[in-house]
């Protein structure tokens, strides 16, 4: 038999190497950045610790604030546009998997669904450049070339291709419904959608905040298809430029904008303190809420 202590070392051991790959790959990476935001890289004298020079920078130089607070803005849209779309698609979807009207083709419109997940993003941009292209394709109209129109049209193209996320997680959520519930439902005279919205939607509800936040997450995280579609200084007029784009522009260098990493690594770390932020309040309500059960 192996003593308990036997097992802890076990584990410990074979923690260690993913431990190491974590904080190699993941970790270390963001203390480097964040440390990085305090220095001045360049000129003759080497790094030279600013303190929160970068930020005053970054949020009272007329071309950096500027930039960022148009950033954040597009952000915002590009969430909210998500939430507003890509969630009831999702939830209408799963409900649609789970109401047994599809029947023995299920598991067929789930794979469909869930195809464009798996799709490469420079496809998936390629393949809606094509679509809405105004000389040969469906659209007449240059919807990307317009300022009020790209945001929208970028952030619909990005909800086609990630609404099966979504869907997963609430269809998932639907199976785990107990039957007993449901059929003492029937019982009652609650049927179709009548049935859905007053006895399974309330069971599964906790699933939207844990899918509110993931989504806020990745769209503030988000940089793949801005780039893919319009580059490093998405137009027009930076009407589609979002925090990824805004960093990579501002710590590589593009589109006669000259790179400066100290302010990329400023720009990388209040990213990183906004997603912080709003995910510790999600996780705190979450905590004050079951304690509540709880008791």
């Amino acid at each position: 038999m192996i003593s308990t202590a036997a097992r802890y070392r076990n584990l410990i051991l074979f923690c260690l190497p993913a431990l190491a790959i974590y904080l190699a790959f993941s970790a270390l990476p963001l203390v480097t950045s964040v440390g990085l935001s305090f220095f001045h890289t360049e000129g003759v004298g080497g790094a030279r610790f600013v303190g929160f020079d970068n930020y005053v920078q970054l949020f009272t130089h007329p071309t950096y604030s500027a930039r960022f607070w148009n950033a954040f803005g597009n952000n915002i849209r590009f969430f909210a546009i998500h939430l507003a779309v890509e969630l009831p698609i999702g939830l209408l979807m799963a409900a649609l998997l789970t109401s047994g009207v599809l029947r023995r083709s299920t598991g067929v419109y789930r794979t469909l669904l869930f195809i464009p997940t798996t799709l490469s993003v420079v496809i998936t941009g390629f393949i809606w450049r094509l679509i809405i292209n105004p000389l040969w394709g469906m659209v007449d109209y240059p919807l990307l070339g317009n300022a009020t129109t790209a945001l929208p049209t970028l952030s619909l193209m990005s909800v086609w291709q990630y609404v099966g996320i979504p869907m997963v997680f609430l269809y998932t959520a639907l199976l785990s419904v107990p039957e007993d519930i449901v059929e003492a439902a029937r019982l009652d005279g609650a049927v179709g959608w009548r049935l859905f919205w007053r006895i399974k939607f309330p069971l599964i509800a906790p699933m939207f905040g844990l899918i509110v936040i993931l989504t806020y997450i990745w769209t503030f995280n988000g940089f793949d298809l801005v780039f893919a579609l319009n580059g490093a200084a998405p137009g027009p007029n930076y009407s589609t430029d979002i925090f990824g784009t805004l960093f990579y522009r501002t710590f590589f260098g593009e589109s006669g904008q000259l790179a400066n990493p100290d302010v990329g690594a400023a720009v990388a770390t209040v990213i990183f303190l906004i997603i912080l932020v709003a995910t510790a309040i999600y996780f705190l309500v979450v905590q004050f809420r079951l304690r509540s059960y709880e008791h």
